[in-house]
């Protein structure tokens, strides 16, 4: 697969590398550490429209077709050392604006659009459950029909942006005899809805910039106005932005597996045992060789995935497979980067550890390794 991009393409990753690098990237340490999410930050990355990327300009996007898109995020990755605000723009951009632009009505797109993509409002994800976890066919949130609209009752975890979030997208069970599918519908949910709170927020290993938490909803009403793609169809609405999130963030995972590639290069050709250079060494020349073919295969399965975003029906087998190698392929670069800088990269200056516990969770969120591995399987017929 040849991958060739327009100068203007080209333009648009170069600018966005360069505003990450320039004002993402202050006091990550101290924010890390302290688990701080600064709205400062948010607003700078809107005002580059990193918050509604394929959202048509007149509804406050940047209006870039899928690959375009995808490549966006690769430079973010790239350019930004903040793992957890990039996150998060994912987390909001693709599992939350990219439903609404696709499935909303006109009249949802212009209510919400220009907010979200204009970094007035944060937008929150609200599908996992503590019994669920990745398995979404077992929520246990409930929306009832009453006049005029919907009550729902449930909890949901693990929602990023939580404690942060002015609107929440909410999967909950509408008709519990067809299941998911039919059965799920997706509603828009205003913080300040009565009934609504946000529970328990919780510490994280990594993406510790990233704030994330439980929400609450108990008696909560949401008219027929806010539901989302039409009721019983949440599984649409979800399966697909879940493609969006699989490849948008396997993106930004190719853009910093870039710079581990880059970063370990420079070490091992500056870093000496005895009087040569590391690199030197086969077993260091060959963790990095190992790197340059993970990151070459990531890119070519991410941009894949990409290309059918908007093309290809059966592009959910794609979407799985980025996810699967990427995430994994993002760890293994983030521990040799690790094992080949050594004693300095498990000190936090170098900032080798805090990328290694970023990747982590790369595996677990967004549907972990082993439902990546069912979804692909399912979809072979086995």
């Amino acid at each position: 697969m040849e991958l060739s991009f327009t100068t203007e393409q080209k333009l648009i990753q170069e600018n966005i590398i360069r505003f990450a690098q320039k004002e993402l990237n202050q006091n990550i340490l101290e924010r890390d550490r302290n688990q701080q999410f600064l709205p400062e930050l948010w607003k700078k990355c809107a005002e580059q429209k990193l918050t509604g990327l394929p959202v048509e300009e007149k509804l406050g996007g940047a209006e870039l077709d899928p690959i375009t898109t995808i490549l966006a995020l690769e430079a973010l990755g790239y350019g930004s050392d903040d793992g957890g605000l990039n996150f998060s723009i994912c987390a909001h951009l693709l599992a939350c604006v990219v439903p609404v632009w696709k499935y909303g009505s006109e009249n949802q797109k212009k209510k919400y659009l220009p907010d979200l993509c204009g970094g007035k409002k944060i937008a929150v994800n609200a599908m996992t459950e503590s019994e669920s976890g990745s398995d979404v066919f077992n929520i246990k949130t409930t929306a009832k029909k009453q006049e005029n609209g919907y009550v729902i009752n449930g909890t949901k975890t693990f929602c990023s942006n939580g404690p942060v979030g002015d609107l929440i997208l909410v999967y909950a069970l509408t008709d519990e005899s067809k299941g998911y599918y039919g059965g799920i519908t997706a509603f828009i949910v205003d913080k300040n809805a009565k009934g609504f709170k946000v529970g328990q927020k919780y510490e994280k290993m990594g993406l510790r910039t990233s704030a994330i938490s439980e929400m609450i909803f108990e008696n909560v009403f949401v008219s027929e106005e806010d539901i989302l793609g039409g009721v019983g169809g949440g599984a649409i609405v979800f399966s697909h932005s879940m493609e969006w999130e699989r490849t948008g963030i396997a993106a930004c995972h190719v853009g910093t597996m870039r710079k581990l590639l880059e970063k370990s290069i420079e070490y091992a050709q500056t870093r000496k045992s005895g009087q040569e250079p590391i690199g030197k060494k086969q077993v260091v020349a060959h963790r990095i060789a190992n790197m340059k073919v993970q990151l070459e295969a990531a890119t070519l399965l991410t941009y894949k995935a990409a290309l059918g975003l908007e093309k290809n029906k059966e592009n959910m087998i794609h979407a799985a497979s980025a996810k699967l190698f990427v995430s994994e392929a993002f760890v293994a670069s983030a521990m040799d980067t690790l094992q080949i800088f050594g004693g300095n990269g498990y000190m936090t200056e170098y900032g080798i550890e805090r990328i290694v516990r970023d990747a982590l969770g790369s595996t677990i969120y967004s549907g972990t390794s082993d439902i990546q591995r069912n979804i692909i399987s399912r979809l072979l017929g086995l």
